[in-house]
């Protein structure tokens, strides 16, 4: 099995009092890894969850650590709490130094509260609207990044690459699979840090696409396959090494990479990729920071650009 993929020691010691950050799902798994790293090292950190209880429990942890933090609401299934949480964050901050699109979920067949398909209105639809409310203060702010969290699932199975199904995006006519859903959703998250830096080209606001890993969660659990919800097991946990099955901690490290690397910038729009087993080649098992992602419609220019305009009508922007 490749090792897991570490951020360098010394980024993760770097000064960032002053800097403020925004992780969506920030109050466990990854977000709330990168969360802690970011207010040890003295950032002032925005965790916006949809749980406001849940999120104040584990960031009253953050107390003794030398930056602060604080929850605030965030539903990305409902884009009026996207709005208002954009109108709150705005209120009360000058500035905004990374975006962490952090949040997500895998689950069976619904609607979100805008009536799109659960998975790409939350996964991608819910961070695309905030990303775009937020842009300005980004901006405003540079140098700053934003972090989109996909998965390896958008590169497929074997020789079926996944893509953006633009005719049928909320399956209201096909058969509604929960892994075909969730996979187009995390291709669009690609997709969209992908133009983000096009079209952020000379702000110095740069954007990047991630893959933590497989990380050790129930994430996912209700649709997994028997075999993968199997690996997950507190049985197998002795073997999560050799299965790929990551800390929460190791989870964040590309994350926090993208977000502190010095040389970033000059990656803006790449996919970066923790390794994995579960990518359909072997040659694209060990990641890489960046890697070139092994399906094609990751890269592709022009699906990049008609996913943004598309998002923008669905969301209410308009083009």
């Amino acid at each position: 099995m490749p090792k897991t993929l570490k951020c360098d020691s010394q980024l993760l010691r770097k000064d960032l009092s002053g800097r403020v950050y925004v992780v969506t799902g920030a109050n466990s798994g990854t977000g709330l890894a990168t969360s802690r790293q970011l207010v040890r090292q003295g950032a002032h950190v925005v965790g916006a969850c949809r749980r406001v209880s849940a999120g104040e429990t584990v960031f009253a942890d953050f107390a003794r650590l030398p930056g602060s933090a604080e929850i605030m609401q965030l539903d990305l299934a409902s884009l009026a709490s996207v709005r208002q949480f954009s109108i709150d964050f705005l209120g009360k901050h000058k500035r905004l130094d990374g975006l962490i699109n952090n949040a997500g979920l895998v689950t069976s067949e619904g609607r979100t509260e805008d009536g799109f398909e659960i998975q790409f209105g939350t996964n991608h639809l819910g961070h695309f609207l905030l990303t775009e409310l937020l842009l300005e203060i980004l901006k405003a702010s540079a140098p700053a990044r934003i972090v989109c969290l996909s998965s390896v699932v958008h590169a497929g199975r074997g020789s079926q690459a996944v893509s953006i199904d633009f005719d049928d995006l909320h399956y209201e006519r096909k058969p509604y699979s929960a892994m075909a859903a969730y996979a187009q959703s995390k291709l669009a998250n690609i997709l969209h840090a992908r133009e983000l830096a096009g079209r952020l080209d000379g702000t110095d606001v740069t954007a990047y696409s991630v893959h933590p890993g497989w990380i050790r969660s129930n994430f996912g659990a209700e649709v997994m396959p028997g075999w993968l919800r199997g690996a997950m097991n507190l049985a197998l946990r002795p073997f999560s090494g050799l299965l790929g099955i990551m800390s929460p901690e190791d989870g964040a490290q590309t994350t926090l990479h993208c977000l502190l690397d010095d040389d970033a910038p000059t990656h803006n729009g790449a996919y970066f990729s923790q390794n994995s087993i579960l990518y359909p080649k072997r040659e694209h098992r060990a990641g890489g920071w960046p890697m070139r992602s092994p399906n094609p419609n990751a890269r592709g220019e022009a699906l990049a650009k008609r996913l943004y305009d598309v998002s923008s009508e669905l969301v209410g922007l308009g083009s």
